[in-house]
């Protein structure tokens, strides 16, 4: 009898079998081969299932094709990989999307401006191909005068060379110092008796106070703001060609790390319009000093795709610009500096402090701008302020973005207080014999980006290009990232370098984890958004030197593809 019960119930398990494999839903997609999943307890696969736009199943093929229907499309992967979709750490979508607007000054590999005369020439092309009105501004992107012949910033002798009849400026590729022709001085109103602005450098004429043209810092930001306003429709159509740029780098989610009111509302706008292909992250500018702190009640909060994460601080400038806020004087310091030149932080020890302890008491994420490692200490004492007076809160997510000259007593104190760091390795292309050279020596300069010293830390940093500054190209980051090599083909502080593996982490889980989103995206798993980057190989088991070559074959975002390669 009992071998009789227990043959019946097996003849009943075996019955309920083809019905119980029938009501398994069928997915809208499944990919099948070589997938990395950014999961730390099943970081590979051979499948993942989506359905609606989020992942159903991950792991092996046999299991996840239980969800294959009729109507199902199978992705087979071939020599390709399947990642998460890389997250921008930090980047500027909007002023991405406005640089279209302007003239390229960018030196190769991005441009083709080699000299001041090269650079001339642009502008000049650039009046007759768009026809540009008389008297109206003529803006230019990108020069960098680490790449130009004459290793130095054009002056306002030089862009009166091009016009005088069109106020021109010509912003650095830091986006932290531009040059300003005379008309556009008068227009200003920068004259020999204007002082400089707190925080903030008119640089003049030798033996003179006369403006030479080039404005530092917060001498020029404000004149951003005069600009011409294109009208929404452009705004719109230069956005959307901006994300889908993002999207062919395999991003999906960018970051506004820095927008300013009319750039939300654009953003807003645009969402409205079901105009937005991918996630964006924004972080709302503040200048602490005399601004009260900009209220939202939507942060934290994702309407849509858009997700205001919280507020932008900017302690001080650009290291390849000498302007960022050092320790130890520059090197060889900018001409007409002193030889204890350090450069000079954007704003007092006493606003960061009170704008740290208003974000932490709202809960409201933070990013700080700080390149220097006197500008990372403020942030550093800020926030241990912060801890003393409320140690028992809930920390909101605190990034130090670019974080270059960070320091390994620094690195300690922030793994203790909670702040990650967000780096931005490609300098050590772009600029990387240039800082060897020029701003911090070759000790500090092989330290710039110190990824291998936070990661002894614990610290789980992400990494970024500050698009526009760069391209926003992740794969050539993932190469720096390994290999640290300079524009000569140097390595820079080959003991920073990190294996392939940790810098996927640092573009995708890690970023998701310091916008907040870490329960959403940034890894490969069952219940989150299906965000996929497919590449042409596996960067785990590529030559460092071939990272380089691998492309984007395919971006997905909430399982609709919004990029394919050609």
């Amino acid at each position: 009898m009992r071998r009789y019960a227990g043959l019946c119930g097996f003849i009943a398990l075996w019955l309920t079998m083809p019905l119980q494999a029938a009501t398994i839903p069928a997915a809208d997609t499944i990919y099948v081969g070589r997938i990395l999943t950014m999961d730390a307890t099943a970081p590979r696969a051979e499948a993942v299932a989506v359905s609606a736009g989020r992942i159903v199943a991950v792991g092996a093929r046999r299991t996840v094709m239980r969800h294959l229907g009729s109507d199902t499309q199978l992705v087979e992967l071939g020599e390709r990989t399947l990642l998460p979709g890389f997250i921008d750490g930090h980047g500027h979508l909007t002023a991405t999307a406005a640089t279209l607007r302007y003239a390229d000054l960018s030196s190769p590999p991005v441009g083709n401006v080699k000299d001041i005369a090269g650079l001339q020439q642009v502008l000049r092309a650039f009046v007759r191909e768009r026809q540009l009105p008389a008297g109206s501004w003529l803006i230019g992107r990108g020069y960098d005068d680490a790449q130009l012949t004459e290793r130095r910033h054009p002056t306002r002798d030089d862009l009166d060379a091009v016009s005088t009849d069109y106020p021109i400026l010509v912003v650095h590729v830091s986006g932290h110092v531009a040059a300003a022709n005379s008309r556009m001085l008068q227009a200003l109103a920068i004259a020999a008796d204007t002082p400089d602005p707190a925080g903030g450098v008119i640089r003049r004429r030798a033996g003179s106070s006369e403006p030479n043209g080039v404005l530092e810092e917060k001498a020029f930001m404000g004149s951003l703001a005069k600009l011409p306003t294109p009208s929404l429709d452009d705004s719109l159509r230069d956005l959307r060609r901006a994300l889908g740029y993002y999207a062919s780098m395999g991003i999906t989610t960018v970051q506004d790390g820095a927008i300013a009111p009319d750039g939300q509302l654009l953003l807003d706008e645009a969402a409205k319009r079901d105009l937005l292909p991918i996630d964006v992250v924004t972080y709302r500018i503040w200048m602490p000093v005399g601004n009260p702190f900009p209220v939202d009640a939507s942060y934290g909060v994702r309407d849509g795709r858009v997700l205001r994460a919280g507020v932008k601080l900017i302690l001080d400038g650009s290291p390849q610009a000498k302007t960022a806020y050092l320790s130890r004087p520059y090197f060889k310091p900018p001409e007409g500096k002193a030889a204890d030149y350090a450069g000079y932080p954007a704003m007092p020890q006493g606003a960061v402090d009170q704008a740290i302890a208003q974000a932490l008491e709202r809960r409201v994420g933070v990013i700080a701008h700080a390149n220097g490692d006197a500008a990372a200490q403020m942030l550093i004492d800020a926030v241990a302020k912060a801890r003393m007076v409320q140690p028992s809160a809930t920390m909101p997510p605190i990034t130090m973005i670019h974080a270059q000259t960070v320091r390994d007593d620094q690195l300690d104190r922030m793994a203790t207080l909670g702040i990650s760091p967000s780096f931005f390795v490609a300098h050590t292309f772009f600029w990387g014999d240039w800082h060897r050279d020029e701003t911090l020596g070759p000790e500090r300069g092989a330290r710039i980006s110190p990824l291998r010293s936070a990661l002894d830390r614990g610290l789980e940093f992400s990494l970024h290009n500050d698009s526009p500054v760069v391209p926003p190209d992740i794969v050539q980051t993932l190469w720096s990232a390994v290999t640290r090599q300079t524009r000569s083909g140097v390595v820079l502080g080959p003991e920073q370098r990190i294996k392939a593996m940790d810098a996927l982490r640092a573009l995708t889980i890690n970023a998701a984890t310091q916008q907040g989103e870490a329960a959403l995206k940034g890894s490969i798993t069952v219940g989150k958004q299906a965000d996929f980057v497919i590449l042409s190989r596996d960067p785990t088991s590529a030559d460092p030197a071939a990272l380089r070559g691998i492309s984007v074959y395919r971006t997905v975002s909430r399982g609709r593809t919004v990029y394919q390669a050609p």
